[in-house]
């Protein structure tokens, strides 16, 4: 009998794992395309050999950090897009929509000015000590500049897609992504080898492709705009009557999570020029085929954000804040559950190192090996935390993820990391697998701050416009 009332207690009832799993599969089938077309590019490029695969890699974490911060402005506008859709209120989702426009546009103009000005001296920071460094700096800057022209078409499109899916409208953004992926796959085979009487372009290939397939997806997301006409959807004049007030709101929530995400993104980078100095482009090239495996399912943590993001945050915008509680426990339980089993799917996917990545050297391939491995086996604990920050900003407590992200990258990671860089011989597996350990204090500083409860907040009557 206690047993069936635990279960009660921290499990929800089929129908609601039904609701949590239409939102999360097409958001986590979404990514895992996009996924594979990554894979796909790193198979291709990767045939090019050990010095192109890492310039074009060592690009990726300038891509990603603007990633990041298109995601952090998405999220800020997230929080009250979804209150906003439990509440009905058109005008605070169209609000929300222009601010994710605005300071998407910012964060643009940023990304261009390094593609375009300043692309080799930043990508030289993540070479330093590394034997090859110059040829894949030769590499690197060439492509860094043909992304540059991306920015635009990418903070437009994510704007639409992430509004679509904070207010229910999750299978759009799958079937534009598939389209766009497609096309993408499709024309890296043409142009990277110079197939079907097309010149062999190589790594600027690779970029032509992803830029075509980029302004696609613009097209689609704003072909679906003008003839769905969602809710969020706004024009000049709504641009012209912004709500000031809201809008500060936003940036306050906003900064904290900034601040959260650009900590996670200076540790990640700081990281990652640290290993990669610990040998040449072998070590570059496999721990960059390790991350392009191990997105097979990271999709997990998209998933578990959005839906958590969705179910939580409409709830508190209808003012159901008891309903809110125990949606959390539910959530937090299947965490658990989830990661485990997205684990096991990461022990899975080594079968496919041998086969996508044969191109690359014995050395590189071990270490993508090891770097799967010690991955899949810290998804529980990361599936977790990022159900307890998506549990926190869907009500608005963003200062979890500024304490967590604070406390743990600069008293943990940073310090560790140059520790082990200057006074051990560690290899670049080994270093990741001991700093990502802190991750478990990260989820106890989140424990104890959500019970706190200062995420239970309806945003959406709070800031009512």
């Amino acid at each position: 009998m206690n047993a069936t009332l635990q279960r009660k207690r921290y499990f929800g009832s089929p129908s609601f794992y039904k609701k949590v799993l239409l939102i999360a599969l097409p958001v986590m089938a979404q990514q895992l395309i996009q996924n594979m077309v990554s894979l796909i590019d790193n198979f291709m490029v990767s045939g090019l050999g050990d010095v192109k695969m890492s310039g074009v890699n060592i690009t990726g974490q300038i891509l990603f950090i603007f990633m990041v911060l298109m995601n952090t402005v998405c999220m800020s506008g997230g929080i009250f897009m979804t209150q906003y859709s439990g509440a009905n209120d058109k005008d605070g989702m169209k609000q929300a929509f222009c601010f994710k426009l605005i300071f998407g546009f910012l964060a643009t103009c940023l990304y261009s000015v390094v593609c375009f000005v300043f692309n080799r001296r930043v990508l030289s920071l993540m070479v330093i000590g590394n034997s090859q460094a110059s040829e894949i700096l030769d590499v690197a800057s060439e492509y860094m500049f043909l992304m540059g022209f991306m920015g635009i078409p990418m903070m437009i499109s994510a704007s639409i897609s992430s509004s679509l899916r904070e207010i229910g409208r999750v299978k759009v953004p799958l079937v534009i992504s598939v389209i766009a992926t497609l096309v993408n796959t499709f024309l890296n085979f043409v142009l990277i080898y110079g197939n079907l009487g097309a010149p062999r372009l190589e790594v600027k290939g690779a970029a032509y492709a992803t830029l075509i397939a980029r302004f696609i997806e613009l097209g689609l997301f704003l072909g679906y705009v003008l003839l769905k006409n969602p809710p969020f959807r706004a024009n000049i004049t709504d641009f012209l009557r912004i709500n000031f007030k809201l809008i500060l709101e936003i940036l306050k929530k906003g900064s904290m999570i900034l601040f959260s995400e650009m900590l996670w993104v200076l540790s990640e980078t700081v990281t990652t020029a640290l290993y990669n100095g610990r040998g040449g482009a072998d070590v570059v090239s496999g721990m960059a085929a390790s991350f392009a495996i191990a997105n097979l399912f990271f999709v997990s943590f998209g998933g578990i954000t959005t839906s958590t993001g969705v179910i939580i945050g409409q709830t508190l915008g209808q003012g159901k804040l008891n309903e809110a509680r125990e949606q959390k426990r539910y959530l937090l339980s299947a965490a658990v559950v989830f990661g485990i089993f997205m684990g096991a799917i990461g022990f899975c996917t080594l079968g496919l190192i041998p086969i996508v990545f044969r191109n690359l050297s014995a050395d590189a391939r071990h270490i993508t090996n090891l770097m799967v491995a010690l991955m899949a086996a810290l998804m529980p604990l990361w599936v977790y935390v990022n159900a307890q920050f998506a549990v926190s900003r869907a009500g608005g407590d963003t200062a979890l993820g500024m304490w967590v992200d604070g406390i743990v990258n600069l008293c943990f990671v940073l310090p560790g990391m140059f520790f082990m860089a200057f006074f051990t011989d560690f290899g670049p597996v080994a270093m990741y697998g001991i700093i990502k350990s802190s991750d478990i204090v990260k989820i106890i500083i989140a424990h104890f701050r959500l019970k706190q409860e200062k995420w239970v907040n309806n945003l959406a009557e709070k800031n009512a416009s």
